[in-house]
């Protein structure tokens, strides 16, 4: 294995781990929320009309994960 290919394994694995953490942490439900809470949240972010724009995404996220 040249040090090239070694190196990219090594990237791969760097990225895979955080990636299957995250996502056995979500598990079931939550992992499928997570768009909804995502995008909820950045809505949020918009000043004065924020909270009201993500209201939508919000109770997708409730009804998906209660």
């Amino acid at each position: 294995m040249t040090p090239n290919a070694a190196r990219n394994t090594a990237r791969r694995i760097a990225l895979l781990v955080p990636a299957l953490t995250l996502a056995s942490a979500l598990g079931g439900c939550g992992l499928a929320a997570a768009p909804c809470r995502i995008a909820s949240a950045g809505l949020k972010i918009v000043p004065v009309v924020g909270h009201v724009a993500a209201a939508p995404t919000d109770a997708c996220a409730d009804v998906i994960d209660p």
